[in-house]
């Protein structure tokens, strides 16, 4: 009767139990474990072992698909999940294991060293008698582990010594893995010391850096949970620690200098990776001495091997990233038995546990970008450009109190008619490459100019998904150093020195579009101030097109300005500034729209492959196509320019509509107009009356036109600035006119005592 009492009890418990446990990270993963064992019986687990050791986890997601564990192939075993105990001729694990006191309950559980040692300390009696204890039992392989020194002590001394350490691993309240919270601390048994808990959403639990791997094994007096190492006491803190350790003086000095060691010393739950001595020792002398001779950099550095959480060395079973006191991430990871910092091994020593935190030894120092000099932050994949620049003397001339952007195209951008250039040359395409100025991504903006150390003025244009600076896109990797930024290019960036109209005269492959441009009175077009896209047909478009072919093409001008204009857009677009494979719709000035899209790195233009792309002038952008481009939906009247279309367009059919007529096109879509406008007048509190002068900016440069009006409207003009398409308000406007008092503006449609009505000129676009 009192067995079956105390299996209906146990049974009752862990039931209760089970059902409190289900926010737990460790229960979560265990009730995956036992579905997923579901077909091998009742109360089941899988459970994953690391080839060639005796790590066993109950896993992750991540891990089971995967079939490893830090890196290293895991075989699946099956286990009665704990509490529960398999029975002669029965599938699964149907029966509850009997429920003892705690001392009875670590044989239970194969604790068995650690009974052992209770009975030889004189422990046993007190975990079978009265109470509510939380018993952390370390594991035989546990014991085996531990420092043969230590093991010595505590055996030859069982009375104190391994009476104290047992008393260490006992909390005196019953603390199941659901009650265990990520960053509580406990008090033990022996002299108050702490016990550090954490909690990881992977289901690893640890005490002391110490991983649970069989928990919550009730007992009528508590609770035990095996671990996979013997606790030892923990009392310094991370400061205090650094401050007595022989082979952490560089680390120490470092700390100091920064003002970052007094942070090691609060309360808190740190992880530290350490670098040795050896570790600074390793580092180039010139880097050493600059960083340590700058607080905000040998701050930076300190910071970096800081994270704000703990993290034991058991509970990393895959690559994490984590923040550091930095401000930017190291990627934790672990190869085997190994930790990994950033994919590589450099840990030589694991779960140093202090009071406030952890530290691991690590044999590299770790250099945050924020620390490195702004030619420092290039990585392999732009080693072609930092090494020229080193080569060519630009580095030196890279002030560490200056401020610097670097444009680094990567490697491949580099060809080898590019490396075989005069010098000379070389060393000013790389110049165009260096901003005078520290400029982050986010401080980019479409239109924005940026100058070089060679003095050339860059264009910056902003796309949806891209940001592209004359003819090149940057890629994802910049990086902020300690004098400036570093920002990746597909390609070298090619500054422009030509108009389109110079472009194309220059370019024997597009005479013939330049002779209709010229006919169609577009030249002026091409060739001032703007921000245009161009495609341009080469000479191969217009094959068969003979001679009055072409001149019946120019005397209808409306036509072939249709045509031409068809073949341009407002606004400069980079083949690379388009997302891949998606459609972008573009209007251009003929009316009509064109469909471009990037497939494989080439640009279509109405499904036609442009053959060269992105050449840059100052006034906008040439993309080359072999094909003249028309708008599928323009009808043509006229049977002698459909014959000459025909000859030219194969790859749509141009639609027919007799006396069907083009529609004008003026060039107001560049030009200035001035119109005049009955205005209220404007006057002045005191002093002779002026005109006001209202200016609508535009898309060319009427820099010249623009003053002299002004010139002929006030006594001085002061400032003249170009405008970006915006309405310039009246108060805008004022401050380009220089006058003894403000100018007041009149309400419209109210008239100003004793002035008549006046004229005001108004600067348009239509």
């Amino acid at each position: 009767m009192k067995i079956f009492f105390l299996f209906t009890f146990s049974t009752f418990l862990l039931s209760a139990f089970e059902q409190a446990a289900a926010s737990a990270h460790y229960d979560k993963i265990l009730t995956h474990s036992r579905i997923r064992a579901r077909d091998q019986g009742p109360n089941v687990c899988a459970l994953q072992q690391v080839m060639g050791t005796k790590k066993k986890y109950f896993s992750t997601c991540r891990n089971w698909y995967q079939g490893a564990i830090c890196g290293k192939k895991a075989t699946v075993l099956y286990e009665c999940c704990p509490g529960y105990m398999k029975m002669d001729g029965t599938r699964g694990c149907p029966a509850v294991a009997p429920i003892d006191h705690v001392y009875g309950t670590l044989g239970i559980v194969g604790a068995t060293s650690t009974q052992r040692y209770s009975d030889m300390s004189k422990l046993r009696e007190e975990i079978e008698g009265r109470g509510s204890f939380t018993f952390f039992a370390p594991s035989n392989e546990a014991w085996e582990q531990l420092n043969s020194e230590i093991h010595r002590n505590l055996v030859d001394n069982v009375n104190i010594e391994l009476y104290n350490a047992l008393h260490h691993h006992m909390v005196n309240k019953r603390m199941l893995t659901k009650d265990l919270k990520n960053g509580m601390t406990l008090v033990s048994m022996y002299n108050d010391q702490k016990l550090l808990i954490n909690h990881y959403p992977n289901g690893v639990v640890t005490v002391n850096c110490a991983r649970i791997i069989h928990g919550n094994q009730i007992a009528t007096n508590g609770v035990v949970h095996v671990i996979d190492r013997v606790l030892t006491a923990v009392g310094n803190t991370i400061q205090d620690f650094i401050e007595v350790e022989d082979d952490l003086s560089s680390l120490r000095a470092a700390a100091i200098t920064s003002d970052v060691l007094d942070i090691l010393g609060r309360p808190g739950h740190y992880t530290l990776f350490a670098p040795t001595n050896e570790a600074f020792e390793r580092l180039p002398r010139g880097v050493l001495e600059r960083i340590m001779g700058d607080k905000v950099a040998s701050e930076a550095l300190v910071k970096f091997h800081i994270l704000n959480t703990l993290q034991c060395s058991e509970a990393i079973t895959g690559g994490a990233v984590y923040e550091t006191l930095e401000g930017n991430i190291l990627e934790v990871g672990c190869d085997g038995e190994s930790l990994t910092v950033n994919g590589v091994k450099m840990v030589k020593r694991k779960d140093i546990v202090t009071s406030n935190g952890v530290i691991h030894l690590i044999d590299e120092v770790l250099i945050p970008d924020s620390a490195k000099q702004v030619i420092e932050l290039g990585g392999a994949q732009q080693t072609t450009f930092t090494d020229l620049v080193a080569q060519l003397g630009l580095a030196s001339s890279l002030r560490p109190e200056g401020q610097y952007t670097l444009l680094a195209p990567l490697n491949g951008a580099f060809s080898d008619d590019t490396l075989r250039m005069d010098q000379r040359l070389l060393k000013t395409i790389l110049q165009n490459h260096i901003i005078k100025v520290k400029v982050g991504l986010n401080e980019l903006y479409n239109g924005q100019e940026l100058e070089t150390i060679g003095g050339k003025l860059l264009r910056v244009f902003v796309y949806r998904t891209a940001v592209c600076i004359e003819n090149s896109c940057m890629v994802r990797g910049s990086k902020e150093g300690r004098n400036g930024f570093i920002h990746i290019f597909r390609q070298i960036i090619n500054p422009a020195e030509k108009t389109l109209h110079e472009m194309l005269r220059h370019d024997k492959r597009f005479s013939v579009f330049l002779s209709l441009v010229k006919a169609a009175d577009l030249d002026d077009v091409l060739s001032r101030p703007g921000e245009w896209t161009l495609f341009v047909p080469t000479n191969d478009a217009f094959k068969g097109l003979t001679d009055d072919d072409k001149n019946i093409l120019i005397r209808d001008k409306n036509a072939l300005r249709n045509i031409l204009l068809y073949h341009l857009i407002q606004g400069v677009f980079i083949g690379s500034g388009f997302e891949p494979g998606v459609t972008n719709i573009l209007k251009t000035i003929q009316g009509g729209k064109l469909y471009l899209k990037t497939v494989n790195d080439t640009l279509l233009v109405n499904e036609l492959k442009s053959r060269e792309s992105d050449l840059m002038a100052t006034n906008g952008v040439i993309h080359v196509i072999d094909k003249l481009l028309y708008p599928a939906d323009l009808p043509v009247g006229n049977d002698q320019l459909l014959t000459i279309l025909k000859k030219l367009i194969k790859y749509i059919q141009i639609k027919f509509v007799r006396d069907s007529t083009f529609k004008e096109i003026p060039l107001t879509f560049y030009k200035i107009n001035i119109i005049e406008s009955n205005v209220q007048p404007i006057t002045r509190k005191e002093g002779p009356e002026i005109k006001y002068t209202r200016i609508t900016a535009g898309g060319s440069d009427n820099e010249e036109k623009l003053k002299k009006l002004l010139e002929e409207e006030v006594t001085k003009v002061t400032k003249f600035i170009e405008g970006d398409g915006h309405l310039l308000e009246d108060e805008e406007i004022k401050r380009l006119l220089q006058g003894e008092a403000p100018v007041r503006k009149v309400q419209p449609n109210r008239r100003t005592q004793g002035g008549a009505a006046r004229r005001r000129t108004r600067l348009a676009y239509p």
